[in-house]
């Protein structure tokens, strides 16, 4: 007979719930150690947006006889050190306390007192609550699905003499996954690349690879293509939809300037062919070397190499991270073409459109420029 769960959680059970929630488990796992129902487990999440709450603490603030303490003492022109000795308060405590309060010549008690309570009112309001002109523009940029990282390092550089246009990327997700701040729309939601309601911990995925025969070792690479010293290294990947449904995405390692190539098939023919007719459109200065993993699909790399001059390396076995900037933008493109959904019905201009939707991103590692005005700059 199955046992009923509770749907309630205890103050104690929410810190356990919380530990295992960062440790990576997940609702169902936390919901049978715990004892509790899922659906539980699932609304405490929800209502913090997987982020877990901060650990309330009583601050160690001056009280207001303390206070009362310092004003007399600034009266009598006693120095902070001396009034700090006599509260039994590091000399650190008292000298903040009198300079965020107009000076020792401007001191009140009673002020001071005031100040201190209000500032110490919890929740405070989110600065996009507060600042609707940021809250705009952080809105529109999310709509165009760039992300809370990209939105904020823009925001640095085009309002770099305004400090009031300044927003973390934390705050950005935050504001999103709980909505209990009233700052951004839930349907933004759906703009994020994964498109979770809550945040969720990272987990250690697996990655199984097909070997390849005669394949080049990536440590033969040249050097001007491991330190991005110059363009024309490429790496590049299959991403799959459903059965029979493939796009070959291809990224330059110095722009990171995205190219996506329709493939109908999988094989070795299909794909080198089509990968071939993307590339010889480029100029010689942008066709040097093309680094892939070790799928099956790249098994004629020889006859693509004849055919195109582009040397082709292959990744070691179980190590997709050596081409680093493919596999994050296949984490990009996912937002765009989730795991499930079949796309081949479409066409090379709809994969066109999302590479100038990509290509036209800042990136963090650019110094938020995008990958279009890098490529720009360097075939001028």
């Amino acid at each position: 007979m199955r046992t009923s769960r509770r749907n309630w959680v205890s103050p104690s059970e929410k810190l356990k719930l919380w530990d295992l929630w960062v440790r990576g488990q997940r609702i169902l796992e936390i919901s049978a150690g715990l004892k509790l129902a899922a659906s539980a487990v699932s609304a405490t999440l929800a209502r913090a947006g997987g982020v877990r709450p901060r650990t309330k603490r009583r601050a160690s603030a001056l009280t207001e006889r303390e206070r009362e303490e310092i004003s007399r003492g600034l009266a009598k022109e006693l120095s902070l050190r001396c009034i700090a000795k006599k509260l039994g308060r590091p000399p650190s405590t008292v000298s903040r306390e009198v300079s965020r309060n107009y000076g020792r010549y401007r001191y009140r008690a009673s002020s001071a007192e005031r100040r201190a309570c209000k500032t110490a009112r919890r929740p405070k309001s989110c600065k996009l609550v507060e600042n609707s002109r940021l809250r705009r523009r952080v809105a529109e940029k999310l709509a165009l699905d760039w992300s809370p990282e990209q939105i904020s390092g823009w925001l640095r550089l085009e309002f770099a003499n305004d400090s009031t246009m300044r927003i973390s990327a934390e705050t950005i997700y935050r504001s999103i996954f709980i909505q209990a701040r009233g700052a951004l729309k839930k349907e933004l939601v759906s703009h994020l690349r994964t498109q979770r309601s809550r945040r969720r911990p990272h987990r250690e995925l697996s990655n199984n690879t097909a070997p390849i025969v005669d394949g080049i070792s990536i440590s033969m690479r040249p050097a001007e293509a491991e330190d991005r010293a110059v363009p024309g290294h490429w790496e590049g990947d299959l991403l799959f939809g459903t059965v029979n449904s493939y796009i070959a995405t291809l990224v330059e390692r110095k722009t990171r300037f995205v190219l996506l190539v329709k493939v109908t098939a999988k094989d070795t023919e299909t794909v080198t062919a089509a990968i071939r007719k993307q590339l010889t459109h480029l100029p010689a200065e942008l066709r040097k070397t093309l680094t892939w993993d070790r799928g099956s699909e790249m098994s004629g790399h020889k006859e693509f190499s004849v055919a195109t001059g582009i040397d082709v390396y292959f990744c070691d076995p179980r190590s997709p991270w050596q081409r680093g900037s493919n596999e994050n933008t296949n984490g990009l493109l996912r937002q765009y073409f989730p795991r499930g959904k079949d796309i081949s019905s479409c066409s090379q201009t709809d994969l066109n459109a999302v590479a100038r939707r990509l290509n036209g991103r800042p990136r963090k590692t650019l110094g938020f420029r995008t990958p279009a005005q890098e490529l720009t700059e360097l075939l001028r």
